[in-house]
């Protein structure tokens, strides 16, 4: 069921500063800030041989992710998202093993355009992980 690593997202309160960090430091290939309305949140991408980083910046003071910086004042590893073929009997099968999905529960598109869904942090280890249709 699990696919590939898709990305490791980082939260941040300065989405430029962390792009201009690995660009400029790191010599890496990153995207234009993009607003996603929708998740309360601006995206970055920061593209790997195998994987990307994404960075992420609160979009308003009702961001999910204003409420992890006030707990993490530093930032850090917001989640990490693997591919799936199928979401809907991933989330199916992991439901039936008692895995919590967040939300309604019905995947939302994400920051590539592709269906995802988020499921509980505290059944996988203290990890937030998003699955997202490969």
């Amino acid at each position: 069921m699990i696919g590939r690593l898709n990305h490791v997202a980082i939260a941040v309160k300065d989405i430029a500063k962390a792009a201009e960090l690995y660009r400029a430091t790191m010599g890496a290939d990153v995207s234009a800030a993009v607003q996603q309305p929708d998740h309360g949140v601006t995206t970055v991408f920061v593209t790997l041989p195998n994987t990307k980083i994404e960075f992420l910046e609160p979009l308003g003071a009702d961001s999910p992710i204003a409420k992890f910086l006030e707990r993490n004042p530093d930032g850090g590893i917001h989640h990490i998202c693997y591919e799936v073929d199928d979401i809907i009997s991933a989330r199916d099968k992991l439901k039936s093993e008692g895995a919590r999905v967040l939300g309604s529960g019905e995947p939302r598109i994400g920051a590539h355009g592709k269906p995802v869904l988020f499921l509980h942090p505290k059944d996988f280890f203290g990890t937030l992980v998003e699955l997202e249709q490969a």
